[in-house]
């Protein structure tokens, strides 16, 4: 069975706009999903990139046209101030780690719910009251995260390690076998991809 690995940030704006069209494409095609979360801003400096602050203007006002022009085209609320970014990306992504290892809820629904949750909902998703709120929501037991925290902590670690031992340099990632996608917006060329058109 193809398996799709996933790098993405819970605080990602395009992670956001990726939406469950991911889990469609897996649907689709019989494929498995490993959902990766990994520290973004850690991710940039080490992939010749730069954190948002540190942009040029330029890129800053190019990347406002593309999220409106995004969200318009998805037919997704997005809004470009969020109450709570920059947040601490951390206990989502602990959350996320906790969920995969033990099982038994909606993944995918709790991967796209924090993105969601940022920046269509204004929730801060660094709280525990609102980390714990979304795995419930998902069908996860609310205290995984702090239940499993250390070893997620180690993971997370490593995903970086390993996203940047694999080429990603950005998110949302995607990776089948040796080939690479980077963007919510090259999900089309996955599905050619695994349709064997690309």
């Amino acid at each position: 069975m193809t398996q799709i690995d996933y790098y993405f940030a819970p605080i990602s704006p395009f992670c956001y706009l990726a939406g469950n069209r991911l889990e469609e494409i897996a649907a689709r095609h019989g494929a498995t999903i490993r959902y990766i979360p990994l520290n973004a801003p850690a991710l940039f400096p080490r992939t010749g990139g730069q954190v948002l602050a540190d942009r040029h203007e330029s890129r800053k006002a190019y990347r406002i046209q593309e999220l409106r022009r995004w969200s318009a085209r998805l037919g997704l609320p997005l809004n470009l101030t969020p109450a709570h970014f920059p947040v601490n990306p951390a206990p989502a992504s602990y959350a996320i780690i906790a969920a995969a290892k033990v099982g038994g809820g909606d993944l995918g629904g709790l991967v796209q719910a924090f993105p969601r949750a940022v920046w269509a909902e204004g929730r801060n998703i660094a709280d525990d009251a609102v980390v714990q709120e979304i795995l419930a929501a998902h069908g996860f037991d609310p205290k995984i995260a702090d239940k499993h925290m250390l070893s997620a902590a180690e993971t997370y670690a490593e995903n970086l390690e390993e996203a940047v031992a694999r080429g990603v340099f950005g998110v949302p990632f995607y990776i089948v076998g040796d080939q690479r996608f980077w963007g919510q917006d090259r999900l089309e060329d996955l599905d050619l991809h695994l349709s064997g058109k690309l």
